[in-house]
């Protein structure tokens, strides 16, 4: 019979779950020289104990779940995902002694797909041409079907999702950059890392300028991110937030991974070298105006490199010798 309790946290599952957060901003002080007067900084979320900046929203829906009484005994987390949340997702599951069950499209990344089974997560494969799409749409049908077995998380429509980066990563922005950020650069995916950040930091600096980010094209090769204008648009987008969006190419991204790695050391993910690629077009404009008052663009790098290397999207020569 099921209760209004819900699964107790072990102690051990808190402890991890308040690392999530209080990233590192990284300067990228090589690649500033070619653009004086502007100061690039990328947000490292990469350092969340699950790699990416989706356990923000991860912990934030099901806190908010938990908050709300949602969560009963013997109900199992569904939620569709291309990948990182799902992780974040797995992980605070395990933690918490909760199950889950998560629609990703049969062509995610296989990293991923090996951590979610490593979580013990349950993983429902859904059609890969229909990307994220897919997984959507199959997880509404069995939230549909079981509406006594599963808890819908539904993070494309879920307002905890921003929240979670109106309270932590726009502060933590604004505290780490002494107040000077001028410039907000962040993917869409499901949009709530841009819409949450962005909403707090124009608070807090109503001149700032935020700067969206998406896929050029429907087909693309930049996981997590959406193409908008041919996918499912998230519930949560507020598309009065972004001051301008830049559509950038899988292969724009992946030149500015390249120039990442090699001038920085940073290896960075796909999502990570579509911001980079944005913010090198910012930077660019502000050359010429930024020569008293440094502009000071931050990106979002939703995850590192390390999650990508089986996919051979980083393969290079080594230098002759």
């Amino acid at each position: 019979m099921l209760t209004d309790v819900a699964t107790p946290q072990p102690v051990m599952g808190q402890r991890l779950l308040e690392l999530i957060g209080h990233t590192p901003l990284l300067r990228l002080e090589r690649l500033e020289r070619g653009f004086p007067g502007v100061r690039l900084f990328a947000k490292a979320e990469w350092a969340n104990p699950g790699g990416s900046v989706k356990d923000r929203a991860a912990a934030s829906i099901i806190a908010d779940a938990e908050a709300a009484g949602r969560l009963r005994e013997g109900t199992t987390l569904l939620d569709a995902t291309s990948g990182n949340t799902g992780v974040a997702y797995a992980m605070i599951a395990a933690a918490k002694g909760y199950r889950a069950t998560l629609c990703v499209p049969k062509n995610a990344n296989p990293q991923v797909l090996g951590l979610l089974k490593a979580y013990g997560a349950e993983v429902i494969l859904t059609a890969p041409m229909q990307g994220s799409d897919g997984a959507i749409r199959e997880a509404r049908r069995l939230a549909a079907e079981y509406p006594n077995r599963f808890l819908y998380l539904d993070q494309y429509n879920n307002p905890a999702n921003w929240r979670a980066h109106y309270r932590t990563t726009a502060v933590e922005i604004w505290e780490q950059t002494h107040g000077t950020v001028t410039h907000f650069v962040a993917g869409l995916g499901t949009t709530g890392t841009f819409t949450g950040t962005s909403r707090r930091l124009k608070e807090l600096a109503p001149q700032l300028r935020a700067i969206a980010v998406q896929p050029d094209a429907p087909l693309h090769g930049l996981e997590g991110l959406k193409h908008l204008d041919s996918a499912i648009v998230p519930g949560i987008y507020d598309p009065s937030v972004p001051d301008e969006t830049l559509l950038i190419s899988t292969d724009a991204a992946y030149e500015a991974l390249t120039r990442l790695i090699e001038e920085e050391g940073m290896l960075a993910g796909p999502s990570s070298g579509a911001a980079f690629a944005a913010s090198l077009q910012v930077a660019s404009r502000l050359v010429s105006t930024s020569r008293d008052t440094p502009a000071v663009v931050v990106m979002v790098f939703p995850d590192a490199g390390a999650r990508y290397v089986t996919e051979g999207l980083f393969h290079r020569s080594a230098p002759a010798r």
